[in-house]
């Protein structure tokens, strides 16, 4: 770990130690870890720890660090992480993780922490778990199902429904698409989003991006920049080759940003053009 990433960590048990996370939950789900080929952790007493408010973390009783068979596995205590008075709060924790067969080295990562048995207040939750840096193993799993990104919040869902009402996209008196069919995707705390087949594009104003992004609820995301008169609005349009189960219905859809594009849509196929309010977001 760099030792910026450490200073960070570090902050952060500090932080919690002293005022406790927004939120803790226990969750019933099977979590396990894989690193260097093995599993790692093996767990049904995790709890969902808000460190922010947009989304939680997993963190993992001590105990729940296994050597499966065929394995060396080693977990030591590294630095002592202590608050401003001198009393420790936390430290670091080591990782090491090769196969028994052969002589290969040791696999080894210390982004992990585990928290004081004597913390108290808003953080007595947190005492003898452990916080391991979610890109710092190979895999999560909740019970068979690796998970991506983060761990997805139990509090937010994602809904697609089919739709036939006329939708048309414009910017700056240009036509970018138009369509009587597209598939509305809801996400908790984001405005709703409109899917639409790449046919129903004029693919004349849309130029190739190298951009690309991960949501642990519907994949990796790839995009479009878009070109009117000269003028470029970068990855303006997105799309997943191959997204998450539950979003299945917009595999190959464009979505346009609805906070920088102008999105009308009928009631009915025969009634008036309404303007939907571009809402205001982060994206904007």
């Amino acid at each position: 770990m760099s030792d910026a990433d450490n200073s960070s960590l570090k902050k952060l048990v500090r932080k919690l130690a002293k005022d406790g996370p927004i939120r803790i939950m226990q969750t019933p789900k099977r979590i396990r870890l894989l690193f260097n080929g093995a599993f790692v952790a093996d767990t049904n007493s995790a709890i969902y720890v808000w460190e922010h408010d947009f989304y939680p973390q997993l963190y993992l009783p001590m105990e729940c660090f296994v050597k499966p068979k065929g394995f060396d596995v080693g977990l030591s205590h590294g630095e002592a992480i202590t608050d401003k008075n001198g009393h420790i709060v936390g430290g670091i924790l080591e990782l090491a993780v090769r196969r028994e067969e052969g002589n290969e080295d040791y696999r080894i990562t210390d982004e992990m922490v585990l928290f004081a048995a004597d913390l108290e207040g808003e953080a007595e939750g947190l005492r003898d778990y452990v916080k391991v840096v979610f890109s710092a193993v190979d895999q999560w799993f909740e019970e068979d199902t690796p998970i991506y990104v983060h761990p997805k919040d139990p509090f937010k869902r994602v809904d697609t429904l089919q739709s036939v009402r006329p939708i048309r996209i414009t910017l700056d008196d240009h036509i970018l698409a138009e369509s009587t069919t597209s598939v509305h995707l809801y996400e908790t705390l984001l405005p709703p989003r409109y899917y639409l087949p790449l046919t129903a594009i004029n693919t004349i104003f849309l130029r190739p991006s190298t951009t690309t992004s991960e949501c642990p609820y519907k994949g990796v995301a790839q995009y479009h920049h878009v070109v009117i008169a000269g003028r470029e609005y970068r990855d303006l349009v997105w799309w997943y080759r191959n997204p998450t189960l539950e979003c299945a219905a917009v595999t190959g859809l464009r979505c346009f940003y609805n906070e920088k594009v102008d999105i009308w849509m009928k009631d009915h196929p025969d009634g008036e053009w309404q303007k939907l309010e571009r809402p205001q977001t982060h994206f904007a």
